[in-house]
């Protein structure tokens, strides 16, 4: 009797796609959008530096609108849409890598020891701010994303915390354009304002810097302000601004850790994530990078170096949200934002000027 073997020979398994294929894909796949959000982002930069008062954030967003406008009228809705996912990754991942670069300029030692005496007034402006936006934001009906940017725009440092606050909470674009206007508007007004009211309260340097560094938005009008009513004004308000500028740490953390807790209401935590999962990583990175720069293993030639570029890619991030915008979203918005921006603007400096005078620094 013949005995039968049965060898079953199973077939080889379909290969997936690899690593390297998936990557390609995804880099194809975005390109597009970010060269022409880079393309936008060096006119933009060239005129921010030409204009320091308006700076590269506020002119790459503007001019990324307009060009987002004309691109939609060009080019047909399929090769639009092919540029959206470079725009969105501009948005936010070079925004988050931005944000740590950034922290490789401001050393945590040498900022805070300089800065401390500044904090009264700083975490004072800081609580009118937010407690401003949240309750006068509230009272004119305005969406709490936007009363957040022009909130933080406001308290901290312009263009700069509400990128920061924008990566975190990824915020509608529509909602940073508004915040965007807001902030530069009365960016404006400072450096005009604040240089006749300082001579007209007979503030010395140091006051005036103090004054300025605590109540004015963005670091570029902070230092024409500065500039304007002096050289030793100007240097204590950069190292103010600076100081103030890390309160975007715990601003981010906090915000980070409210989302996670709103987003497991209701149902169990993710296995796995503990507190970790509450920290945003590019946060992470920017605390790391202050404190390489705090110990001094950054080279102070690099620092010009290392600014122009994290300016470049806050004005290239704005650039690509500003492509992204509708137009008709920001007319929808009304006037209520810039009247949120007046109110906070001029509490703000009453709240420092106040402050100073109780603290004995004016």
């Amino acid at each position: 009797m013949e005995s039968a073997f049965v060898v079953s020979v199973k077939p080889p398994p379909q290969r997936a796609p690899g690593r390297a294929r998936r990557v390609y894909a995804a880099v194809g796949a975005v390109c597009p959008g970010l060269v022409v959000a880079a393309a936008v982002a060096l006119p933009a930069s060239w005129l921010g530096a030409l204009f320091p008062t308006v700076g590269g954030a506020v002119s790459g967003i503007v001019a990324g609108a307009g060009v987002g406008v004309v691109l939609r009228r060009i080019l047909a809705p399929r090769h639009s849409e092919r540029l959206r996912p470079g725009f969105t990754t501009a948005g936010r991942h070079v925004l988050q890598a931005s944000i740590v670069l950034l922290g490789a300029g401001l050393p945590l030692g040498d900022v805070l020891r300089v800065g401390a005496g500044s904090l009264p007034v700083m975490l004072g402006t800081l609580a009118v701010a937010l407690g401003g936006a949240w309750l006068v934001g509230r009272l004119l009906g305005i969406d709490p994303e936007t009363r957040l940017l022009i909130g933080v725009g406001t308290g901290i440092c312009g263009a700069s915390a509400i990128a920061a606050v924008t990566a975190v909470v990824n915020a509608a674009q529509a909602r940073v354009a508004y915040a965007m206007g807001t902030i530069f508007t009365f960016n404006i007004a400072a450096v005009l304002l604040f240089p006749p009211l300082g001579h007209l309260l007979g503030l010395s340097q140091e006051a005036f810097g103090l004054w300025s560094g605590t109540a004015i938005n963005d670091t570029s009008s902070v230092v024409a302000a500065a500039y304007a009513y002096g050289t030793p004004a100007a240097a204590y308000a950069v190292v103010v601004k600076l100081t103030r500028s890390l309160m975007i740490v715990p601003i981010c953390v906090i915000l980070q850790i409210w989302q996670s807790r709103r987003r497991r209401a209701g149902r169990e935590a993710a296995p796995g994530r503990g507190v970790w999962g509450a920290f945003p990583l590019f946060i992470v990175g920017f605390l790391a990078a202050s404190a390489v720069a705090t110990l001094g293993v950054v080279p102070a030639s690099w620092q010009s170096a290392i600014s122009a570029t994290s300016t470049f890619m806050i004005t290239m991030s704005l650039a690509g949200i500003g492509l992204s915008l509708n137009p008709s979203q920001i007319r929808d918005a009304g006037p209520r934002p810039m009247l949120l921006g007046a109110v906070l603007w001029i509490g703000v400096g009453g709240t420092a000027i106040g402050l100073q005078a109780l603290t004995g620094r004016l």
